[in-house]
């Protein structure tokens, strides 16, 4: 049997010509051979009748009295009534449908409401049911503890339900269907050239998801990647095939020949740098401050540790908690508001030389100051003002020829060679 996961998002499915597209989809799959397991969100975004937000309204955040696990009930409303709404439109375009909750589906998670983890995939009930169907949609984001609780994974969780049953089933292929035509080397709404790119490695989109780009969430990938599950980033509105997500090992085609060095840039906006200089002879300033700010539930990024203190960023809405708790602790800790975060993703650039010195030469040209950096085998971060943010990125995007397709760069300096009479 064979078997491809097709997910889609809230904006795919909010109004009739979306569904309708999904619905197309789909019925490609089913006429390749398939068996399709179609996870679906809730419908649309806040302001729409069944979407999450939407839902949440209905009980406010100040006001709200119910337990955890009673909001996991409202939340996962959305994607129910999706997946009937849906279900019976396949039905509608005759195809053989059904539909199933999380729990259904085998999805077995811990009691961590609103932030549930997956402990075990129980697919044997979605195979049966398989083998007389042709698509069984699946509510994405929600599952069930032992004691039958629903339960819901947290945002981007309908991503991580559909990498968890494309590996749970051995699926041929995850398809992740948004309203963008892939993975972009950048923003497209900060950087103009930007230009989908047709394959990335597992590692390259983690790095970037987890940097700011949320075409896809990093959960999901880590997921495939464990199982060796290939995913596309595709668009729902188009016949393209998207963004192949897959391993750098292997057989290399296409654009993976190109000895890439940089994939893409993505960026965090709203983030906060905090100093904190130890004291005389203070030797467990570090330990003291990443315990309290964990303790306050702060999540830091960004990190930079030294002997005379230590150097890191949290996002904005914290900043107020955390110099509060700095301060009660004795500290009087420097901070810069208002700073964003631009990441360089590349696989390629493990081992090459020159490719620090590139980015801080090109902000350099803008006048632009780097706050901080850190770097590691795929990504080399950068902390700049908030007002620098658009420059920055598109500095980056300009020096590592991004907006070129690959074998382009080459073609591009020849003619510029041949323009100054030396080649």
């Amino acid at each position: 049997m064979k078997v491809i996961v097709q997910k889609f998002g809230g904006t795919s499915l909010k109004s009739e010509d979306g569904r309708l597209r999904a619905v197309n989809h789909i019925k490609e799959a089913v006429s390749d051979g398939y068996k399709v397991v179609v996870v679906v969100s809730a419908m649309g975004r806040k302001g729409d009748p069944y979407a999450t937000d939407t839902l949440l309204g209905l009980i406010g955040d100040r006001n709200r009295k119910v337990t955890s696990r009673e909001y996991d009930l409202l939340v996962s409303c959305g994607e129910s009534i999706s997946s009937v709404v849906f279900s019976n439109l396949l039905l509608t375009e005759g195809l053989k449908a059904t539909a199933y909750t999380g729990g259904q589906a085998g999805f077995m998670t811990t009691a961590e409401h609103s932030k549930a983890r997956i402990l075990e995939m129980k697919s044997e009930r979605l195979m049966e049911e398989l083998k007389t169907m042709d698509v069984v949609v699946v509510t994405g984001f929600q599952g069930v503890t032992k004691d039958g609780d629903v339960t819901t994974l947290g945002r981007g969780g309908s991503d991580t339900s559909a990498a968890a049953l494309g590996a749970a089933l051995t699926a041929d292929m995850v398809d992740i269907f948004t309203d963008v035509e892939g993975i972009m080397t950048a923003d497209p709404r900060i950087v103009e050239k930007a230009r989908p790119l047709s394959i990335v490695t597992y590692n390259e989109v983690c790095n970037m998801a987890y940097q700011g780009a949320k075409v896809i969430h990093p959960r999901a990938v880590e997921i495939a990647m464990q199982a060796k599950i290939p995913m596309r980033i595709r668009s729902t509105y188009s016949s393209s095939t998207g963004t192949l997500v897959t391993s750098a090992t292997g057989k290399i085609t296409g654009e993976q020949v190109i000895d890439r060095v940089i994939t893409g840039i993505a960026h965090v906006s709203g983030v906060t740098q905090i100093k904190v200089f130890a004291k005389e002879g203070q030797y467990d300033l570090q330990s003291r401050v990443f315990k309290a700010m964990a303790r306050e539930g702060i999540s830091v990024d960004f990190i930079n540790i030294s002997l005379t203190g230590v150097v890191y960023t949290v996002m904005e809405e914290m900043t107020e908690r955390a110099v509060l708790t700095l301060n009660q602790m004795g500290y009087d800790p420097e901070i810069i508001q208002d700073c964003a975060k631009v990441s360089a993703v590349g696989a390629g650039m493990s081992g090459v030389p020159g490719v620090t010195a590139k980015i801080v030469e090109s902000l350099a040209r803008e006048n632009i100051d780097i706050l901080q950096s850190a770097d590691s085998h795929t990504t080399i971060w950068v902390l700049v003002r908030q007002h620098d943010l658009s420059a920055a990125v598109n500095a980056l995007h300009d020096v590592f020829h991004l907006h070129l397709a690959p074998g382009q760069e080459l073609e591009e300096m020849k003619d510029q060679l041949q323009a100054e009479g030396k080649e």
